[in-house]
């Protein structure tokens, strides 16, 4: 669960990140230039993401400690996209790598 809501924080970040007129933006993929060229979905859907990610941390967290650890959680994957963003480390791979190596450890110690 905690894996699903980190994702869900990483593709609402990253949505936001997009439709910001400031950021060095790459468009390598068609995703990232739907998400450019329209900002208003984009932010729906981000925010959507958003929710549900705070909703999952809710469940599985108490609200205190749930709205606490999202937090956290927000401001961690929020600073490394807007690092490593402009850098190009951040592609669909290297975060399929990075989601399924978490899941599996979450599940194998869970």
């Amino acid at each position: 669960m905690i894996t699903i809501a980190s994702l869900f924080v990483f593709i609402s970040f990253y949505m936001f990140y997009y439709t910001s007129k400031r950021a060095a933006l790459s468009y390598n993929y068609s995703f990232e230039k739907w998400m450019n060229n329209n900002p208003k979905q984009t932010k729906i859907t981000g925010l959507v993401f958003l929710l549900s990610a705070y909703t999952l941390w809710l469940f599985t967290k108490a609200l205190c400690s749930g709205t606490l650890l999202f937090l956290i959680q927000l401001m961690t994957i929020g600073s490394l996209i807007i690092i490593l963003s402009p850098l190009k480390i951040i592609n669909s791979k290297t975060i399929a790598v990075l989601f399924i190596l978490t899941g599996v450890i979450e599940f194998y110690y869970y």
